[in-house]
């Protein structure tokens, strides 16, 4: 294997250039005998902007059993509020007109945010299972070098049997 053309011919059934970007760059690594893993979490947060930060911060506390209970009791406050303590002088009588609102805007804001972060999400396991393949592909590689390194030991091995072999039956000849 003295160049990166005859490592691709052992290992592939195709020549370099039918090869894809991505088995070239894990081809070129396993030559130069280099990692190809990398730490996704620390990628991805090193590419995020602000906002897609903020987005996922959002989803994770909108998404929490805290934010459920806390919202609940916040509920409960408000209806007994407007019904119970300010009977005459209420705010936001009975259908809570003024609550429904609030709601509704909370859910017109939160809504894009969580679809914000799923989308993100989604970009992250794309990016997880592409770099899946890669490390796949670089082990399943040097599994193939190794069995090709064995196999390259065994018929050297059988040779020199061979010739001892040849040598013997030589020497018992004369």
């Amino acid at each position: 294997m003295n160049n990166l053309s005859s490592f691709v011919h052992l290992h592939f059934d195709k020549s370099a250039a039918e090869l894809g970007d991505i088995e070239k760059r894990v081809l070129a690594k396993a030559h130069e005998r280099k990692i190809i893993s990398t730490d996704i979490n620390a990628a991805l947060k090193a590419e995020s902007s602000f906002g897609e930060r903020m987005a996922d911060a959002i989803a994770r506390v909108g998404g929490s059993w805290g934010f459920i209970t806390t919202f609940l009791v916040f509920l409960v406050v408000w209806c007994a509020i407007n019904t119970v303590v300010l009977a005459t002088g209420a705010f936001d009588p009975y259908p809570f007109i003024f609550l429904n609102l609030v709601l509704s805007m909370i859910a017109a804001i939160q809504a894009p945010i969580i679809m914000m972060s799923q989308n993100r999400q989604a970009e992250r396991d794309r990016f997880e299972a592409a770099k899946d393949y890669e490390v796949n592909l670089k082990a399943e590689l040097e599994v193939l070098s190794l069995h090709q390194k064995i196999d390259m030991q065994v018929l050297t091995e059988i040779a020199a049997m061979r010739e001892d072999i040849n040598r013997l039956a030589a020497r018992l000849d004369k």
